[in-house]
C-alpha cells in the first residue's frame, strides 16, 4: 500500500469498487439522467437516475425478477432477460417524462455484446434516448434467446442428463427452454402494452 506525505487514502467507494468519481463528476455535469445498468450473480438490475445536491433520484427502475409478472419464466440473468429488464426499465422513464439518458457503467468493464448492452439496447428500444454504438449490442438472434433455445433443444435430445443437470432448476419440468424466442416475444408485448395502455407501473 502506499504511503507518505503526498498519499491520499481514496474514498470508501472507490476502494470498495463501486464508484468511478472522476467518470461520476462527468456525468453529474452533463445534466443528464444516467442509465445505470448493474448485474448480480442472479439478476440484471437497471435503473434510470437524477443527481440532485440532496442526492440521487430514482427516476425509474426495472429488476429482472420482475419479468415474472409479464409471462417470463426463464433465467433472470441471461441476455434476453437483460434486455427485457432495460426495456422495461425504459418504458417506465418514458412514462415518467424521460427520453434521454447517459450510460452509466459504474466500474464494470465494458464488454462488447455482454448482458450489460444488452440492457442498454432494451431502453433504447423502449424509446428512450441513449448515445451508445450499435456495434457493442449483441445480435438480435442473441436478444431473443434463439442461442439459448437451440443449444437447450440439442441437448436435451443428445445429452438429457446434461440438460438437467444444466436446465433443470430453471425450467423445473414446467417451461420449454426450447420456446424461449416466443416467450420473449410476448414478454415484450407485454410490457409495451401495458406502459402504451395507461395502466398503473409496478
Amino acid at each position: 500500500m502506499a504511503t507518505g506525505p503526498r498519499y491520499k487514502v481514496p474514498f470508501r467507494r472507490r476502494r470498495e469498487s463501486k464508484t468511478d468519481y472522476r467518470a461520476r463528476r462527468r456525468m453529474v455535469s452533463s445534466g443528464h439522467p444516467r442509465l445505470v445498468v448493474r448485474k448480480t450473480g442472479a439478476r440484471i438490475i437497471v435503473q434510470v437516475m437524477e443527481a440532485l445536491l440532496e442526492g440521487d433520484r430514482c427516476i425509474a427502475s426495472a429488476d429482472s425478477r420482475q419479468l415474472k409478472n409479464y409471462g417470463w419464466q426463464a433465467g433472470a440473468k441471461n441476455i434476453p432477460a437483460a434486455y427485457l429488464t432495460g426495456f422495461l426499465a425504459g418504458k417506465k422513464a418514458i412514462k415518467a417524462g424521460t427520453k434521454t439518458a447517459i450510460v452509466d457503467l459504474g466500474l464494470i468493464q465494458p464488454i462488447p455484446r455482454s448482458r450489460i448492452f444488452s440492457a442498454i439496447k432494451g431502453a433504447i428500444d423502449a424509446g428512450l434516448s441513449v448515445p451508445c454504438s450499435e456495434k457493442m449490442f449483441p445480435s438480435e438472434k442473441r436478444l431473443r434467446g434463439e442461442h439459448i433455445a437451440d443449444y437447450a433443444k440439442d441437448l436435451s435430445k443428445n445429452q438429457p442428463s446434461s440438460y438437467q443437470r444444466q436446465f433443470g432448476k430453471i425450467s423445473k419440468g414446467r417451461v420449454d427452454l426450447t420456446a424461449l424466442p416466443t416467450m420473449y416475444e410476448k414478454a415484450k408485448s407485454d410490457i409495451s402494452t401495458k406502459y402504451t395502455s395507461g395502466r398503473s407501473t409496478q
